[in-house]
This record gives structure tokens, C-alpha cells and sequence, in this order.
């Protein structure tokens, strides 16, 4: 796998779990509101980018002083090694967190069975009338449906959580989302920050306030 970022240390990213972070390459969405730019195209080996050899030794020289680890993004399940990866971090010891946007169920559904997450936090962007026009790119709902549908059953812990904020979803739209999260499964309601959004017009909503 690359990465294309690491954060030795957070108390907030994975509940009642001190960890690290990892933040894969390369992302198939285009949010308007995306904060992490940097981690949207697609990986290119030899560009500055961390290898999985390169978090799994960091990890074992934190052995002792952290529990968990991270894998975001960008959008992790892209990468065709994340299973085996995964399988490494579980063979050191440590709990895996898994971000995910949830486009491929498939993958959730492979990592879930192989026992190799521990959390999954899945982004529900927005109505499903409203996802393309919100990522910027022709977006399977059916497959969003799914991944919420498999991570609500799965018997693991886990949130559901969407980016709020004006101009780009109104409350009535977040109760719609609101909706879509089956019963027993915590949503969780993120605070947009426009000073690092992807939509340069969301970036100028706020130098004009």
C-alpha cells in the first residue's frame, strides 16, 4: 500500500483508543468539501509517498504505547493490498479503524469476514438523489446502501457520520440522511471547514463572511 501521510499519535481519530493514523493515497470521490486534497490522486510509487513497510515499522517501535491504528484517506479500500496490510497490523497486536467513504462493499465485506477490522467510521455524504452532484463523480447509491447495510449488521463497533454546513446541504437534507442510518447505529454530525475545501467557491463563501 502508499500512504501518503502518518500521525504517530491521536486521542481523538479512534474512540477510547490511543492510536496512529495512516492515511491512504488516492481517493474515487470529489467532494466539494474534502479537507484532504492532498491524498486525491492515485498513488505513483517514487513520489514522496509512505510505503506499508514504512507504517508497520513505526508501529512496531510504538509497540507499548499505542492500541490502535487508523486507515484513512483518500479511501483505503481503492488499494488491492489493504487486506494484507490489515493482516499485518493485526499480527503486531493492534485494533484497525477503518474511514471509508463506502463505495466498495465488496471490500468492506472481504475485511469483515476476515476479521481484520476492529471500527469502521463510514462518511454518508449525502441524500442519495444528492451524491454525484455532492462528489463531483457518477456514484453507485446501491453501493452506498450497502456498505451502511453491512457495517450497521456487522457486529463490530461503529459511527456513521456527514459533513454539514451551508451552501452545500440544508437541514431538511441531513434529516433525509438521518434516515438512512438503520436503528442502533450511532450518526455522527461533522463540522464543515471551508478554509480547506476542495470547491474553491466554498473556500470564498468564507473570506466573504
Amino acid at each position: 500500500m502508499w500512504f501518503g501521510g502518518f500521525q504517530p499519535f491521536t486521542l481523538s481519530d479512534y474512540p477510547a483508543c490511543v492510536a496512529a493514523i495512516a492515511f491512504a493515497q488516492g481517493c474515487n470521490f470529489r467532494c466539494r468539501f474534502c479537507h484532504n486534497t492532498t491524498l486525491l490522486h492515485a498513488p505513483v510509487p517514487g513520489t514522496g509517498l509512505m510505503s506499508d513497510d514504512f507504517v508497520v515499522k513505526e508501529l512496531e517501535n510504538r509497540r507499548g504505547r499505542l492500541k490502535g491504528l487508523v486507515v484513512s484517506g483518500g479511501e483505503p479500500t481503492l488499494q488491492e493490498d489493504l487486506p494484507h496490510f490489515l493482516s499485518r497490523i493485526k499480527e503486531l497486536g493492534y485494533k484497525v479503524k477503518l474511514d471509508t467513504n463506502g463505495s466498495r462493499p465488496g471490500v468492506i465485506q472481504r475485511l469483515l469476514k476476515q476479521e481484520l477490522l476492529d471500527y469502521v467510521a463510514m462518511d454518508v455524504k449525502s441524500t442519495m438523489e444528492g451524491y454525484a452532484g455532492l462528489c463531483g463523480v457518477p456514484v453507485s447509491t446501491n453501493d452506498i446502501q450497502a456498505s451502511i447495510a453491512l457495517i450497521a449488521a456487522s457486529g463490530i463497533s461503529h459511527h456513521f457520520r456527514t459533513t454539514f454546513g451551508a451552501p452545500f446541504m440544508t437541514e431538511e437534507a441531513l434529516m433525509q440522511i438521518k434516515s438512512l442510518i438503520p436503528p442502533g447505529s450511532s450518526h455522527v454530525i461533522q463540522t464543515f471547514k471551508p478554509e480547506f475545501a476542495l470547491d474553491p467557491e466554498l473556500r470564498r463563501g468564507r473570506q466573504s463572511q
